[in-house]
């Protein structure tokens, strides 16, 4: 599917507006995968359903213009983003609606291994983890960068390296010391 998509990212580029029709069902199925397998990782309960995180992700992509990506892993890329900004927004709606404008604290069950637990018996939750992101975002960008791109977009080290241009052992790497910076920041529950 890969090729397919991305042929038809470069003729939606040349201008070809059937190519847009095309597309159209390969972009949703792509970001419904992305979603059902990032909500996975979530809790049980969560209110936010695959479908409308993939139609929130949908129209927040497409909603002014054409697509301009390269291919699809530049997409996905993008789409890990997008869905990082749609599930953190949620949550903090959430928690404003629960506890009149506090933040919610969502336990994350994670297969990512930043942090299941901190070290005082308490969950990390996607609030914390967001902020942690941020702080690495500032210390770090293209530590940021892999990492949303692995746990938001479900990107493959391989994935990752052709969207940022760096070889998959220096993503693999990077990947390693970012798991292990946010694993650490998390754990002193300093997110701020």
């Amino acid at each position: 599917m890969e090729p397919q998509i991305t042929a038809l990212l470069q003729r939606v580029r040349e201008g070809d507006a059937s190519a847009s029709e095309e597309l159209a069902p390969l972009v949703h199925a792509e970001l419904h995968r992305i979603a059902q397998q990032r909500l996975r990782r979530e809790r049980r309960d969560h209110t936010l359903q695959p479908t409308a995180l993939v139609n929130e992700a949908y129209l927040r992509i497409f909603q002014n213009s054409s697509p301009a990506f390269a291919d699809r892993a530049h997409f996905r890329a993008f789409a890990s983003r997008i869905m990082r900004r749609i599930l953190v927004d949620h949550a903090r709606v959430r928690g404003a609606k629960k506890r009149g404008g506090d933040e919610q604290r969502i336990q994350l069950n994670t297969n990512f291994d930043v942090a299941a637990e901190r070290e005082d018996g308490s969950m990390v939750d996607l609030l914390d983890l967001d902020r942690a992101i941020e702080a690495l975002a500032r210390e770090k960008p293209a530590l940021a960068e892999v990492i949303e791109m692995s746990y938001f977009g479900g990107m493959t080290a391989e994935e990752t390296a052709d969207v940022v241009g760096r070889s998959v052992h220096v993503v693999q790497h990077e990947i390693r010391f970012a798991r292990t910076w946010l694993r650490r920041k998390l754990a002193a529950s300093d997110v701020r």
